[in-house]
């Protein structure tokens, strides 16, 4: 089964894209893994946030992403907001 990952709109597309190296990295790792198996990889990767709402939390030597997604009705993922959480 393949999903689909989009996004929100151009401007979440290029702040996913400008990640730090490392958690980039992961990102793309993860993203891949959803890409096959589905949107829902748990914790320590995902997490649900409640409402529909997921959370990504791919990680790197820079510290701790945080990429907020969620699923639309068959195999679409919507990316929808990205930060970096500094450890």
């Amino acid at each position: 089964m393949n999903y689909t990952i989009t996004y929100y709109n151009e401007r979440v597309k290029q702040q996913v894209m400008a990640l730090p190296a490392g958690i980039l990295a992961d990102y793309i790792h993860l993203t891949d893994l959803m890409q096959n198996h589905g949107a829902n990889l748990h914790m320590p990767h995902s997490r649900a946030m409640g409402g529909g709402l997921f959370e990504l939390l791919p990680k790197g030597k820079e510290g701790i992403g945080r990429v907020f997604y969620c699923t639309q009705i068959g195999q679409a993922i919507v990316i929808l907001h990205s930060l970096v959480q500094v450890s």
